[in-house]
């Protein structure tokens, strides 16, 4: 049986708005992250994926809210991260009402904690969030020629993106969320290069993000590996809807929802 491709949008919260930029840079307000889910559970999306994009402690509590308040009106799952920590977070946010919590930071300082929120929550819970980017001129190479990112994309690590996302699914996560931060918001298709390189290296469902940009854009994403498709900008700015980017996968042969 082939599963069905997932298309989820992506929404970008802070201090209790979505705002979308370029590249994680010039952010600006999408709307109400509450009446933007509802709008597209009732287009046919299959999953919601919440970021907190300040992820301060200060937001901590105005996140919470929001995600209690989606929960309440939408009933397709909901993935939340930004500012994970700890599994106290994470039980934190699953009690709020979300279904699957995603991590970055946190694990690349102390990977073990991935280990942790699997094993307490389950690893269906848990998504490792891989925003990985091209090394820069003049810094040291890494196996792939991509590396993990922090800060919205801004600080490279040194870690190898793909050795990463495997080092996450031998610690129990359940997903791989890859953003490739090149391509964040600039409309101009996904990294299939990236997705085939880590799709290679895992067995675990990778979820493309950062490049969408027209209807065209999903169908080679999924080509090259991708078990769910993620978008923002072009969803938030009525640029395309759920069902033309589900029409359109479907046209290719791709079985959707």
């Amino acid at each position: 049986m082939t599963l069905a491709v997932r298309v989820i949008p992506c929404l970008d919260v802070d201090q209790g708005r979505v705002v979308k930029g370029v590249k994680f840079a010039n952010l600006r307000d999408a709307g109400d992250p509450v009446e933007l889910a509802a709008a597209y559970d009732a287009q046919g999306a299959d999953e919601l994926t919440f970021l907190d994009v300040t992820a301060s402690s200060a937001e901590r509590s105005t996140m919470l809210d929001v995600v209690r308040r989606t929960a309440e009106q939408v009933f397709i799952p909901l993935t939340v991260g930004g500012g994970v920590r700890t599994v106290e977070d994470v039980d934190r946010l699953l009690r709020a009402g979300a279904d699957k919590v995603s991590v970055n930071t946190a694990a690349i300082a102390r990977p073990e904690v991935l280990r942790e929120m699997s094993q307490r929550f389950g690893s269906q819970c848990i998504v490792l969030s891989v925003d990985a980017r091209t090394v820069p001129e003049g810094e040291p190479a890494t196996s792939s020629g991509w590396e993990v990112t922090t800060h919205g994309g801004k600080r490279g690590t040194g870690i190898d993106a793909v050795e990463w996302a495997v080092r996450g699914a031998e610690l129990g996560v359940g997903e791989i969320l890859l953003n490739s931060m090149d391509a964040d918001g600039t409309k101009e298709g996904f990294d299939i290069r990236m997705i085939t390189a880590v799709r290679a290296a895992v067995t675990v469902p990778v979820i493309a993000s950062g490049g969408a940009g027209k209807v065209a854009d999903f169908a080679p994403a999924v080509a090259a590996g991708a078990d769910a498709v993620l978008a923002a900008s072009v969803f938030h700015f009525g640029d395309l809807t759920i069902g033309q980017v589900k029409d359109a996968m479907r046209a290719e042969g791709i079985t959707v929802r």
